[in-house]
């Protein structure tokens, strides 16, 4: 994949998301799923790394065409869905600490949608390991905005679908 960081994003304001996973600004659909992984360090670890390495959407039969092997600012990406619908991103933060892992990209031009969209992956106190897949969007391209909510449910049902892949790669994953 060539490098299009000269490309602008095509909504405002970029890294909302960074600070509150909830935010929604005016004009934009709000996403927000949260699923249970699991318990333990080692989910989480194993849980952290297919999110930032994109295995998790791999796994989730998606085409991903990325400028490094590794989620990290200003790494472009192009995720491929259903073979031939093409959604051109750019990470605008990473997060890699002990209880807390992911990564947010926005839209560039070209991407059905336009907004932006995180996955994170949260160890709270308890020691229960959380996916959290948030984001803002709006139809870009007619058809996105033919489909209104039958758009946004596949949206809703993409990030569900997230987590339950994510919960796959997590079985059996123990203190050991």
């Amino acid at each position: 994949m060539s490098s299009v960081s000269s490309v602008p994003f095509t909504y405002e304001p970029v890294g909302a998301t960074r600070d509150d996973l909830s935010y929604c600004p005016p004009g934009f659909h709000p996403l927000l799923v949260r699923t249970r992984l699991g318990e333990g360090r080692p989910v989480f670890q194993r849980a952290a790394e297919a999110v930032m390495t994109w295995e998790m959407h791999r796994e989730l039969g998606v085409g991903i065409d990325a400028t490094a092997d590794r989620a990290a600012p200003d790494v472009d990406v192009t995720v491929t869905l259903a073979g031939l619908i093409k959604a051109p991103c750019r990470i605008i933060w990473t997060t890699e600490q002990p209880r807390r892992a992911g990564w947010a990209y926005g839209t560039l031009e070209g991407h059905p949608e336009c907004g932006e969209e995180a996955f994170v992956i949260d160890r709270t106190g308890d020691g229960t390991v959380w996916l959290t897949v948030a984001a803002f969007s709006k139809g870009a391209k007619w058809y996105a905005r033919a489909g209104g909510p039958a758009t946004r449910g596949l949206q809703h049902a993409y990030a569900r679908r997230c987590g339950a892949v994510l919960r796959r790669l997590c079985a059996g994953v123990s203190e050991a």
